[in-house]
């Protein structure tokens, strides 16, 4: 059972990506003050260690981060608005580290309150309630309207496409984006089932075998 709740969660989580998180906004939740990045960070600074935030960032990174840490705490030492601003220098630092680790640009602090995507609200809400039913299905609602969505637009402009050129040309890109959306949630679920996982760690290691693999069909 506890099997069946795991692998519910992940792909709840990985259909969450593809349904709501578009490329510009992915790990946006993290550059926000109230976002979990921050809230470790000022967690660090009160109690004066900085292990409570190297998590957020790659190993590599933590050199940097130590040395902004240590700096920050000299620095709050000098007074009330030395240590606003020195706060704010670690926040942003910490953040764009992070960011940059998960391939993500850096844009900034977003205020606290920031507006967030619905299931980045309602994944925190799922980690804190302890139960992933109430994100599973307002995911998978999600993913079932922009199937059906996509799938009436791509199959009203099939029934005309051969009527002539342009008819043809207005299919194509409703086709593609079906298509693709489908594909995405497919893969997305795909990678979060045991059996996909254990076909990858079963497979032999081979270094050329991109080489040999056939190209994808790319629309």
């Amino acid at each position: 059972m506890k099997r069946n709740q795991m692998k519910t969660a992940a792909i709840a989580l990985s259909l969450t990506a593809v349904v709501f998180v578009t490329p510009d906004r992915a790990f946006a939740h993290c550059d926000t003050m109230d976002g979990p990045v921050v809230k470790a960070a000022q967690r660090a600074l009160k109690e004066r260690n900085a292990d409570l935030v190297l998590h957020w960032v790659h190993k590599p990174a933590e050199a940097e981060i130590k040395q902004a840490f240590e700096r920050t705490l000299i620095v709050r030492e000098l007074g009330e608005k030395a240590k606003e601003l020195a706060d704010q220098y670690f926040f942003e630092t910490l953040v764009r580290v992070h960011r940059a680790g998960e391939g993500a640009p850096y844009t900034g602090l977003k205020p606290a309150s920031t507006d967030l995507r619905p299931a980045i609200e309602a994944a925190d809400k799922a980690l804190e309630s302890g139960s992933v039913e109430k994100l599973v299905e307002q995911v998978t609602d999600e993913a079932a309207a922009g199937i059906r969505k996509r799938f009436a637009a791509a199959h009203e402009k099939k029934a005309h496409a051969g009527h002539n050129v342009e008819a043809g040309r207005a299919f194509v890109p409703a086709y593609v984006e079906y298509v693709h959306y489908a594909e995405g949630l497919h893969c997305a679920m795909g990678g979060a089932t045991d059996q996909q996982a254990g076909d990858r760690e079963a497979a032999p290691a081979n270094k050329d075998s991109h080489q040999k693999a056939a190209p994808p069909y790319k629309h």
